[in-house]
């Protein structure tokens, strides 16, 4: 064989292997959902340092204290948005419930193609958000929390993972796929500098280890 077969050879080669590569980037699960992009590393750990640390106090929390899954748009709400931007190939009905499609949940790595086994997770859950200070809030902006697509504040995960999470901060609870776990404390970090909430000794303790390695 000439050289300039040869060289053409692993040219081809070398192209096929790029092409098999690409094919399994773009049919590999979303590695981080759609999930709004939260700030950096070091970004959260300024806003981390800036936090008030105080005791939690869960006093009169009641979930209906918080307004959730309103409507968005025509008959859509917010579960249902969520449900459409971090989901594959979604369709709804004319009700925009989901009626197929696939996702992919970051916190286990779990596919599932019914949307009655994900539940859209509050990030900051919203009795934690209540002990952190939201309990002097007004009714609106508790509803504003509750449904925030633009913070990344909500995320469809699975639902079980979700409820073993229940309302606990990252000092007791993580993702168990550690390779999402940055991208989660800098998320919670972000969400509570813009809502000004207070973070407790053991959460932040947490958060700054976690921040420390991102």
């Amino acid at each position: 064989m000439s050289k300039f077969y040869a060289r053409q050879r692993v040219s081809i080669l070398a192209a096929l292997t790029g092409l098999i590569a690409s094919v399994g980037l773009f049919n590999g699960p979303t590695a981080s959902a759609a999930l709004p992009t939260p700030v950096s590393a070091t970004t959260a750990r300024t806003y981390l340092a800036s936090l008030t640390v105080a005791a939690e106090d869960r006093t009169g929390y009641d979930r209906d204290l918080f307004p959730h899954w309103i409507t968005q748009s025509g008959t859509c709400n917010t579960r249902e948005v969520v449900l459409k931007r971090d989901g594959t190939n979604v369709v709804q009905d004319s009700a925009c419930a989901a009626t197929s499609g696939s996702w992919y949940s970051v916190y286990d790595g779990a596919t599932w193609t019914a949307a009655s086994d994900l539940d859209i997770d509050h990030l900051v859950p919203l009795a934690e958000a209540w002990d952190s200070g939201a309990d002097s809030w007004t009714t609106s902006r508790r509803q504003s929390f509750a449904n925030d697509l633009t913070r990344p504040q909500l995320i469809a995960v699975t639902d079980n993972v979700n409820q073993a999470k229940g309302d606990q901060d990252p000092a007791t609870w993580m993702p168990s796929r550690t390779a999402y776990r940055c991208t989660y404390v800098r998320a919670w970090v972000q969400v509570k500098y813009y809502y000004d909430l207070s973070v407790d000794s053991a959460e932040k303790s947490a958060l700054t280890n976690y921040l420390a390695s991102c």
